[in-house]
């Protein structure tokens, strides 16, 4: 009998259209002669089982759902939620609860890598480089003065504990600060103010493989707008180019420090990490994701197939290794 997979989708976030995109993605690609996938949206109002036309409630006590006179359960959960309550840890902790394993990282892992801010903090301890930082909490009385003093301008401002695509501003000037600082706090309970680094924006998708930890070919992101923000995401304002055109040494070191932070971080299944490359070759990393895009627009599936992987063979890779565990 085919392992009945959860591909869960959605979420409380501004990014729930993403992530349904990449659901789609996900399902198309599952091997269906190995496993059943099911689509199964998470929304703040309702759990449901999108399946052969019709929707179907999910039971959150066992995380099953009832259809054609029958309750059925699922082997394995694959989150491809961008934002709460997939990519923060708390769905993982959930199935923690319930005994159900998922391809993604635990709950601890998802959690720190989350928070931006704490995600950092903890990597300088182990030298890795990151940007300069300070972090807000509703109710902080921000002094615009004093950030810039610490900072510099422009710098971005940006949700701590949301996605990563939206309510990121870069504010150039003091009276650009409230506002920014304001429209970031619309997506989370935390904001964090980050110094910006003058660079090259690199990313670089890895993934723990059955036998070897994976870092693909990096991508440059040459974006149109001022940052790579949801429009140079998802409505094409970017020019993304695979494998970047950087030399070997600064391939060795981004691939080297990718392996770290993974490891580091305990992360497991598909996950991405983001660059500044400095003029001197250097990269400082500018956030962690634990939980990439897998859309047609996403760089991770780009990355997959520069590296002559096929998208199938790895989503069955890693559904094999999470079962066997």
């Amino acid at each position: 009998m085919k392992k009945k997979i959860a591909i869960v989708y959605g979420g409380y976030s501004s990014e729930a259209g993403i992530s349904e995109k990449s659901a789609g993605i996900i399902f198309q690609n599952i091997d269906d002669n190995l496993y059943k996938p099911y689509m199964v949206e998470i929304t703040e109002n309702s759990w449901h089982v999108h399946s052969s036309g019709g929707v179907y409630p999910i039971d959150k006590n066992k995380f099953t759902f009832f259809k054609n006179e029958e309750v059925i359960s699922f082997d394995l959960a694959y989150i491809i939620i961008h934002g709460t309550p997939g990519e923060d840890g708390k769905l993982q902790a959930y199935f923690d609860m319930l005994g159900i394993p998922y391809v993604n990282s635990n709950a601890f892992a998802a959690s720190l890598s989350f928070n931006k801010w704490a995600c950092n903090s903890f990597l300088n301890k182990f030298g890795v480089r990151t940007a300069k930082a300070i972090l807000l909490r509703k109710g902080d009385t921000p002094n615009p003065i004093e950030i810039a003093d610490e900072l510099g301008f422009p710098c971005f401002v940006k949700p701590n504990d949301g996605g990563s695509s939206f309510g990121i501003s870069k504010v150039k000037t003091l009276m650009e600060m409230p506002l920014a600082i304001a429209k970031a706090f619309e997506e989370g309970n935390e904001v964090v103010i980050e110094e910006a680094l003058t660079g090259r924006e690199i990313t670089c998708g890895i993934y723990q493989g059955e036998s070897e930890l994976i870092a693909l070919p990096p991508t440059e992101i040459l974006t149109e707008q001022e940052f790579f923000d949801y429009a140079a995401k998802y409505e094409g304002a970017s020019n993304e180019v695979t494998p970047a055109e950087i030399s070997e040494d600064t391939l060795k070191n981004i691939h080297e420090i990718s392996k770290n932070v993974y490891r580091r971080l305990g992360l497991f299944g598909l996950a991405r990490i983001d660059y500044i490359v400095l003029e001197n070759e250097l990269p400082h990393i500018i956030e962690v994701n634990s939980n990439p895009g897998m859309s047609e627009e996403s760089i991770v599936p780009q990355q997959l197939k520069a590296a002559g992987k096929d998208l199938k063979e790895t989503l069955s890779e890693l559904v094999k290794m999470t079962l066997k565990d």
